[in-house]
């Protein structure tokens, strides 16, 4: 069953009608050929889903009535926020996408001292809406309860000034160099349901050893993700897929 995402607030009770609009209807009358009578699901701003039948459209707005209200439960326990330094490409739609669908709650790309990828000031909004796009048809496809942020940050001074966080991590290839394989389990252990983890990744060329000084005397940690090195896109969705093992599955 098709989902979608509602922008305005309405009333969440069996047998109520409702008018959605814009690309909700051209996707779900136009391209899936809804009619009369066939349901989807829509969630609401306060991420209960409705699950609603087709009465009318006219092909710009079309109304639905409510047949069952749920409340799933899809999201991770753990907020997760990645943070990621700016990459060359689609790297960024990537981890977008890929993550949104893996359940983090929130993407911020920053600026590094390594990165080669530059975001122009003046093009800087139209890559954020477009990620946001992305953002909410992975959330969609994936049959979330929320669509995740995307934002960028100057710096990883003003991220870690204008982002709240619980728990901070690093992903630093350094450590899995060194050997170290216990700190990402370590710090799985002791973020609770309801907390809020911050996951910083550098671009391609990672992050300068100043810069995990500088995140680690700020309470970060550094930790490993195994013994490969991953690359910039990859890295995210093997922590979110740790988090939704340890947090859900174990």
């Amino acid at each position: 069953m098709q989902r979608y995402f509602l922008d305005e607030p309405v009333t969440e009770s069996v047998g109520t009608t409702f008018v959605v609009s814009g690309e909700t209807v051209k996707h779900w009358v136009k391209v899936m050929r809804a009619t009369p009578g066939e349901q989807a699901e829509f969630v609401t701003l306060t991420q209960h889903v409705l699950i609603a039948q087709l009465v009318n459209s006219d092909g710009q707005t079309a109304t639905a009535k409510v047949d069952a209200v749920t409340t799933p439960n899809v999201e991770l326990p753990v907020a997760v926020t990645i943070a990621c330094g700016l990459s060359k490409g689609d790297k960024p739609e990537q981890i977008v996408q890929r993550g949104t669908e893996l359940g983090a709650s929130a993407f911020i790309f920053f600026d590094s001292q390594w990165a080669v990828a530059k975001w122009a000031k003046n093009k800087r909004e139209r890559k954020l809406a477009r990620f946001a796009k992305i953002a909410r048809g992975a959330a969609e496809q994936s049959h979330r309860t929320m669509i995740p942020s995307v934002s960028y940050q100057a710096d990883l001074t003003a991220l870690r000034t204008n982002v709240a966080y619980d728990t901070g991590v690093v992903a630093w290839e350094e450590s899995a160099k060194q050997g170290e394989s216990s700190a990402l389990v370590q710090t799985l252990k002791t973020v609770v349901a309801g907390q809020r983890l911050l996951a910083i990744f550098g671009p391609e060329g990672g992050l300068s050893e100043a810069e995990v000084a500088s995140l680690t005397a700020a309470g970060i940690r550094p930790v490993g993700l195994g013994p490969r090195i991953m690359r910039a896109e990859t890295a995210p969705l093997y922590l979110l897929s740790n988090v939704s093992f340890w947090s859900e599955l174990v």
